[in-house]
């Protein structure tokens, strides 16, 4: 970790308002903050389900509707629980970015990603533009399938 620790973060600080240079210390203390605290609601979020939802499911019902519904409803915390674990990872990741100094650059392009695209989704690791031609790739390659 370097100096970024020791930066304190104004309470109404907007990296959209920002005028100094971008990713500076105080905008990516803000992002940290940020995916810091997301991270910990997912956690939060995943240990209450399991405590809550997962041990107290009983998959062993007598009546076959019954069974067959509390599974799914069994199986579809599982996906989301998978989803979550693999936000995780990328917030992670992202953190790893800043304390690299290379958060919020574009990975295909190395031009910084917008403030407003990274404050709606801080793991956003391109800019929107090689997003859309990313996901237009994708499209054209699912077409010719």
């Amino acid at each position: 970790m370097g100096a970024v620790d020791s930066v304190l973060l104004p309470p109404d600080y907007d990296p959209k308002k920002d005028k100094d240079e971008f990713m500076n210390p105080v905008m990516k203390e803000y992002f940290r903050q940020k995916l810091i605290a997301w991270r910990q609601d997912l956690i939060r979020e995943s240990s209450e389900t399991i405590q809550n939802t997962l041990q107290g499911t009983e998959l062993q019902k007598p009546d076959l509707a019954d069974r067959a519904s509390a599974e799914t409803d069994h199986a579809l915390e599982l996906r989301t629980r998978d989803r979550e674990r693999k936000l995780i990872n990328k917030i992670n990741k992202a953190i790893t970015r800043i304390d690299e100094d290379e958060y919020g650059y574009c990975e295909e392009t190395g031009e910084p990603i917008s403030v407003a695209r990274l404050d709606a989704r801080p793991i956003a690791t391109l800019s929107l533009e090689a997003q859309e031609r990313h996901e237009r790739l994708e499209k054209t390659h699912r077409d010719e399938e």
